[in-house]
């Protein structure tokens, strides 16, 4: 299956967070979008493995995704080594996006801005023809998407363009409050953690807010390209 957008996310959650609203907005207009999942999360504070797959599948559900799959790297220690490159690579010659979403240049969580920086080299290293992998004995062909664009997380930090998602979104808190294990429950008998917090859910409502009152939306999401982009006719701006 190809996909016009591939988002890859350190962790089950993280693309939920910073980009479901995009991620349901484009599915919305037609496009074919997949979540691949470094990890599992399993050094998460709350819930487990099992649960938290089963969040991932509800969250796709909501969210319309083609494809959604976890490349089972061990969370907190992934590395940016052959090994893991290659697996990335695989991923991006198998769906040939034209687009792919990664982790955040920098956040508070170091899983995040080293995700993001996996998939950056992978996405180039996916371009070389002297590079040779292969998926269940069959070679892939290279292939390099158009462009890499990091999703803001977290830590806020000046995007390079912002995302309408004032229709979607509650269908993005829809595919956040999937991961039930993962945020405020009042009976909740797990550990707190800092995203498990009441408020937390209004600081994710109001840097939406704050991005789109920038540029005359009611909710956005932010994001950063490390190239400059190019527009067609700018007209088109708004």
């Amino acid at each position: 299956m190809k996909l016009d957008i591939l988002v890859f996310a350190a962790h089950p959650d993280d693309a939920e967070l910073a980009c479901g609203g995009t991620i349901a907005k484009h599915v919305k207009n037609g496009y074919k979008v997949g979540i691949i999942d470094l990890t599992n999360g399993e050094l998460s504070s709350r819930g487990n493995v099992d649960l938290r797959r089963k969040e991932a599948q509800k969250a796709a559900e909501i969210l319309g995704l083609s494809v959604r799959e976890n490349l089972g790297f061990r969370d907190g220690f992934f590395e940016i080594d052959e090994y893991h490159l290659l697996e990335i690579v695989k991923k991006i010659r198998q769906y040939q996006p034209a687009i792919v979403l990664c982790n955040a240049i920098d956040d508070r969580h170091p899983d995040h801005k080293r995700g993001g920086d996996l998939v950056e080299r992978a996405f180039f290293l996916s371009g070389l023809v002297k590079i040779e992998t292969e998926i269940n004995g069959v070679a892939q062909s290279i292939w390099r998407p158009k462009k890499l664009i990091h999703y803001i997380q977290e830590k806020y930090i000046k995007p390079s363009f912002v995302v309408d998602i004032s229709d979607f979104l509650e269908v993005k808190f829809k595919s956040i409050e999937a991961y039930t294990s993962q945020f405020y429950q009042k009976d909740s008998d797990e550990p707190y953690t800092k995203i498990s917090g009441e408020g937390y859910f209004e600081f994710l409502k109001s840097r939406a807010k704050e991005l789109g009152s920038q540029s005359g939306y009611d909710y956005a999401e932010g994001f950063v390209s490390k190239t400059l982009i190019g527009i067609d006719n700018i007209i088109d701006i708004e």
